[in-house]
């Protein structure tokens, strides 16, 4: 990501039956988390629960990102009409490595 610390915002969630224009949503919501002030990545899993962790520059960035009306909206879908269950985690990154063969 960088060198100097920076934000994940660990989503974990538990969908209810059927996609109900979820895959549709979550895609428009990637594309439009690109376009915000400070960000920095994303990577998403899903099996049995879902774990999607976005990268943010600062908290302003990430508390803009959860306001954003959009967002909002999407938001409110996942609560009505997607997840049985969601936590949030909001975490600083002060060091990463990796390694690839």
């Amino acid at each position: 990501m960088n060198n100097k610390p920076y934000y994940a915002v660990i989503f974990t969630s538990r969908r209810k039956e059927g996609d109900n224009g979820y895959e549709a949503m979550a895609e428009e919501m990637v594309e439009l988390a690109k376009s915000q002030p400070g960000y920095l990545g994303i990577e998403s899993a899903r099996e049995d629960i879902g774990i999607t962790v976005s990268y943010w520059e600062s908290l302003e960035a990430i508390a803009a990102w959860k306001n954003n009306s959009e967002h909002l909206v999407a938001q409110s879908k996942g609560i009505k009409d997607w997840y049985s269950y969601y936590h949030v985690r909001i975490c600083s990154v002060e060091r990463e490595y990796s390694w690839e063969f």
